[in-house]
């Protein structure tokens, strides 16, 4: 049977880093025979959880899943039918884009049971992954504790799912001329050196994250 991969660009930006490190996700699970798609969230009209709790109703119609109809809602529904799920995001402010974020509430809070055992309502055991874009260097992330707020996610998505892995892509570009915009806490000579000599690397490692994801399915 022919794995599928199905992710998830967080970014406004379709031609950014997050979406060009997507890619390269996309051609690694490519090279091991399986089905690949990407899905823009910036395209879609949605919102977050609206904590109306249809998803938890015993016997509901909408028990372990989510209620509302909107753009995301078939989308939702194609997630369910995956292999293996990799979601993509800039860290704005600390976290993952706010689209990032409410689609994430959408996707598993309705498969997660409030019952003592923390049990899932997701009919089978998948691969997640993350793939996350800071302009920020690996030291002010950690700093920060970007990384850390990421994880308590990555561990519900654990939970819920069957596993996670991330992948931190930092001290990305951010403009691409920085004379124009306010950012002395930046070195625009040592981003543009690092952007030639790691995101080739950061790349390899997004395709590599790619293929895992499918790979013995």
């Amino acid at each position: 049977m022919t794995m599928k991969l199905l992710a998830f660009n967080g970014s406004p930006r379709k031609k950014g880093s997050t979406a060009t490190l997507l890619r390269h996700a996309m051609d690694g699970a490519g090279a091991e025979g399986a089905d690949t798609e990407i899905i823009d969230l910036y395209d879609l009209r949605y919102q977050g959880c609206t904590s109306c709790f249809a998803c938890k109703r015993i016997g509901g119609k909408s028990y372990g899943h989510c209620a509302v109809q909107d753009d995301l809602a078939p989308v939702l529904q194609k997630a369910e039918t995956a292999d293996a799920l990799l979601i993509g995001s800039p860290i704005y402010f600390s976290l993952t884009s706010g689209m990032t974020r409410s689609f994430l509430e959408r996707l598993a809070y309705p498969y997660a049971v409030y019952d003592k055992p923390r049990s899932t309502l997701f009919p089978k055991k998948i691969r997640t992954g993350f793939i996350y874009t800071a302009g920020a260097s690996d030291a002010m992330v950690t700093e920060m504790g970007y990384d850390r707020s990421e994880k308590v996610t990555e561990m519900a998505m654990a939970r819920i799912f069957g596993a996670c892995e991330s992948l931190w892509v930092t001290d990305t570009v951010l403009f691409d001329d920085y004379t124009r915009y306010e950012s002395s806490l930046f070195d625009p000579a040592a981003k543009k050196k690092h952007r030639e000599e790691q995101f080739p690397i950061d790349c390899k490692k997004a395709y590599e994250l790619g293929a895992r994801l499918v790979r013995n399915g």
